[in-house]
């Protein structure tokens, strides 16, 4: 319960200061609401942004992985790879082009470049419909009533892993990862950490896609929450 109100007057203590900066697990993050939607900024004060994801990186990652990210948001968990494994070993897609300059401006307070792609991650190349989500956290490839459709370029998710022959996959994609993931070859994929969406794709998909994973040879080593971590063990 100490804990609790402690956090709590912290949290209050951060808004009431208006801050426009913080630290969080010691990664360098705006928090300027020109830059970041108040729903954001709320959960990066809170300190409990993408904190699931944060803890199976860091659990997962070594120096000598090569990392696809599919979805970036704010660029947090992708800091949180370059500081591990270096920015030119991982490659970041985020369809959301406000996202771009915010991805960069954390990147920089952090000493680091992102390999970013402007483009959404998709079963075809091509251009296809994206739904945006002022909020950015439910923007996606499933249409959730949250905002209004775009065409955005999308580069085949087969293809990129094919082409830059990543070692580990770290997904957000708002309940696309159901078709994602078994669309592409996983062999030489070591490694995924994955937030999965059973309340929007429904559990019944979900325990499939668990078992999909399992039947092509990943362990599942942890789980927090809808964040999974998944190793060949190999």
């Amino acid at each position: 319960m100490f804990e609790k109100t402690l956090a709590s007057l912290a949290y209050k203590i951060r808004r009431k200061l208006d801050l426009k900066l913080i630290s969080l697990s010691g990664i360098q993050l705006t928090t300027d609401l020109q830059d970041v939607p108040k729903g954001v900024r709320k959960q990066l004060f809170q300190k409990r942004y993408e904190s699931e994801e944060l803890e199976l990186v860091r659990m997962a990652l070594e120096p000598s992985d090569r990392v696809l990210e599919v979805g970036a948001g704010i660029g947090f968990i992708g800091i949180a790879c370059a500081q591990i494994c270096g920015a030119d070993s991982i490659l970041s897609y985020e369809p959301n082009p406000a996202m771009k300059r915010v991805i960069e401006k954390n990147y920089a307070l952090n000493g680091l470049e992102p390999n970013l792609r402007c483009k959404v991650l998709a079963v075809e190349a091509g251009e296809i419909e994206f739904f945006f989500d002022e909020s950015v956290l439910s923007s996606s490839l499933i249409d959730r009533q949250h905002g209004g459709a775009t065409r955005v370029q999308a580069d085949a998710i087969s293809t990129v892993i094919e082409e830059y022959a990543p070692s580990v996959i770290v997904m957000d994609a708002e309940g696309a990862e159901i078709d994602l993931l078994r669309t592409c070859n996983l062999d030489e994929v070591k490694k995924i950490i994955i937030e999965m969406h059973p309340h929007i794709v429904g559990a019944e998909k979900i325990d499939a896609l668990r078992k999909y994973l399992s039947d092509k040879g990943f362990s599942e080593i942890k789980a927090l929450r809808k964040c999974y971590y998944y190793d060949r063990l190999t």
